[in-house]
């Protein structure tokens, strides 16, 4: 018999909710009961979510990387008991050589790879440690356990992103709220495409090439779906003891070209 897992009664608010990969993850939190409230940057991109997420999905516009905005999203959602915390916005950055990125290129992807995922904790957390009870899930990337050549911004956020988890969750954990991060590989979908033509641009092979390359490097010699990686939050949820662990879904792209 295939287990199920029931969200019922519990509100996720997913971040990059009008994202492809922040869609995924709110259906999939839709399909086992949960409220879901998604934001982002892009008002249209989360109706469109909202749309297909159907229920009572609500969505809220808030840029994750800003003090006061997350501040106001606070506060529009104080009359909501989240207690699950999807932090899944995320920019890919440049790709480019570290010695031709702007200081203002590098910047602007910790603004929200991480800087946004401490700010939307600083503002949500407080509610969940006095309930008692809550999960946080920070989405990181494989990107951030082994080389990726030309994108060291956004590696290194990545990076920061695990170390972010695992303090967190030793702070939290004692007061019952479980964090975690889900760390896919790359994920078929816009990024990734946008990804392999500024690589076939910058070392003159074809974007198929690059595809082909790039995809080489896992055990399964593929992609990941969508589907796949908000299957796997769904499996994380499933599992109360899972705190301050990091869960790999790469296709076995973990070790070091």
């Amino acid at each position: 018999m295939e287990h199920r897992v029931s969200l019922s009664g519990r509100t996720a608010l997913v971040t990059g909710g009008g994202g492809p990969l922040g869609r995924a993850f709110a259906l999939a939190l839709a399909a086992e009961g949960a409220r879901v409230i998604l934001t982002g940057r892009g008002e249209q991109a989360l109706k469109e979510s909202a749309e297909q997420v159907g229920c009572d999905a609500r969505t809220a516009v808030c840029d994750v990387s800003d003090p006061d905005s997350v501040r106001r999203l606070a506060l529009e959602l104080a009359d909501e008991d989240v207690s699950l915390l999807v932090n899944n916005a995320g920019v890919a950055g440049p790709v480019r050589p570290l010695v031709d990125i702007e200081p203002d290129e590098w910047d602007d992807v910790f603004a929200v790879n991480v800087r946004g995922v401490y700010l939307m904790s600083r503002a949500f957390l407080p509610r969940m440690i006095a309930a008692g009870r809550g999960d946080v899930v920070n989405v990181a990337s494989v990107s951030g356990k082994r080389p990726l050549l030309h994108r060291t911004p956004y590696t290194a956020s990545k990076m920061a992103l695990l170390g972010l988890t695992r303090t967190l969750a030793g702070e939290v954990g004692p007061r019952g709220v479980a964090v975690n991060s889900l760390s896919p590989g790359p994920v078929r979908g816009p990024r990734m495409d946008r990804n392999f033509r500024l690589t076939a641009e910058l070392t003159g092979c074809t974007v198929e090439e690059a595809e082909r390359d790039f995809a080489s490097r896992a055990a399964l010699g593929r992609l990941v779906e969508e589907d796949e990686v908000a299957r796997a939050l769904v499996a994380m949820l499933a599992m109360p003891g899972l705190c301050g662990a990091d869960i790999d879904l790469s296709a076995g792209m973990v070790a070091p070209a």
